[in-house]
Formats: C-alpha cells, sequence, structure tokens
C-alpha cells in the first residue's frame, strides 16, 4: 500500500493481499469480540415491548474489550476514586447506551469486511465509508495498543526476546493506514 490518496471525490487505495488478511483479520476479531458482548445483553420484558434495548450494567472484565467500551462517567483523576452514586448512573448510563455503541462499532467494522477485498486489490471510498473505515481502524488501533500495552514510553523498536515485537510492526503500520487516510479524508 503506498497510501490512501483522492480521486473524483472518493478517496482511494491498493492493498496487497497480505494487508487485506491482516485488516480483515483485526477488524474481524473486534467485530466477534463486539458481538460476544451485544449477545451477553440482558433480556427483559420491558425491552421486548418497548423496543428499546437495555445492555449490561456493568463493564466488560476483558481489559481490550474494556478499553473499546469504556465507562459513562470519571473517576477522580487525581485519585482514581468515585462515589458509589456515581457508579449507579454509570451502570444505568451503560444499560442505555451500550447496545447503540456496539451496533455502531460493529457497523463500521462490516463495512470495512465488505469494502476491503479478501484477496487485495483496489479500495475506494465515499467520504461516509472513510469515517466508518477512520472509526474501525481506531477500534482495531486501540484494542491491538491495549493489549501490547503501548504507551507513551514505548520505544518504536522493541528487543528481539519481546514477544510484543512483530505486533508492534502491525501497530505502527495501521496507525500510518490510518494517517494516511486522514490525510486523504482532509485534502
Amino acid at each position: 500500500m503506498n497510501g490512501w490518496t483522492r480521486k473524483n471525490g472518493h478517496v482511494v487505495a491498493e492493498f496487497s493481499q497480505q494487508e487485506a488478511a491482516v485488516v480483515r483479520g483485526l477488524v474481524g476479531q473486534i467485530k466477534d469480540m463486539l458481538t460476544a458482548r451485544a449477545d451477553e445483553a440482558p433480556q427483559d420484558e420491558l425491552s421486548e415491548l418497548t423496543g428499546i434495548r437495555t445492555g449490561p450494567t456493568t463493564p466488560p472484565q476483558d481489559r481490550v474489550l474494556g478499553r473499546l467500551l469504556p465507562d459513562f462517567y470519571r473517576h477522580d483523576p487525581e485519585t482514581g476514586e468515585s462515589d458509589a452514586e456515581d457508579a449507579d448512573a454509570a451502570g444505568a448510563m451503560r444499560s442505555l447506551h451500550e447496545p447503540e455503541l456496539l451496533d455502531r462499532k460493529t457497523g463500521v467494522a462490516e463495512l470495512v469486511l465488505e469494502t476491503c477485498p479478501r484477496d487485495g486489490g483496489r479500495v475506494e471510498l465515499t467520504g461516509e465509508q472513510a469515517d466508518g473505515w477512520l472509526a474501525a481502524l481506531n477500534d482495531v488501533r486501540l484494542a491491538l495498543g491495549t493489549a501490547l500495552d503501548v504507551d507513551d514510553d514505548m520505544p518504536d523498536e522493541l528487543p528481539e526476546d519481546d514477544l510484543r515485537r512483530e505486533h508492534l510492526g502491525v501497530y505502527q503500520w495501521l496507525t500510518w493506514v490510518q494517517d494516511s487516510l486522514v490525510d486523504a479524508v482532509m485534502s
């Protein structure tokens, strides 16, 4: 891939078979994680009567999924604590809003899977599709960055014996793909 370009109102890129496989594989894994979380939603009669879906009131236990579906309230930045009322309110907010968030995230993942050819090739996106790709790539980078413990102090290259070394290269490549797409959308 040489980066995204703008042509005739669309953003365009050419993916090799390996690049397409990486994008499709990682986006597919994120979609599967999000779908599994959606399947955990409680079933209640009021939801069935009103059509208003509810989600879990507790955050995901998995830290990667927790990064993709953060709490709907903030802890005190100095102490990291919150009071019980905040926790109750956060559970209610999560229950109300998580189903919609999951729909959006799985929707953009599906978009990437539909528009990224399995064997590589040309990807041509409208502005709306490009926004979906940006959201999906962001989710993949958040998940991978969490799994790799990426932080501001992490070096660009890890020692040979660090098991995260290969995956960090993928993370960096995805960062470049996302940055290239942002540049093309903004031009």
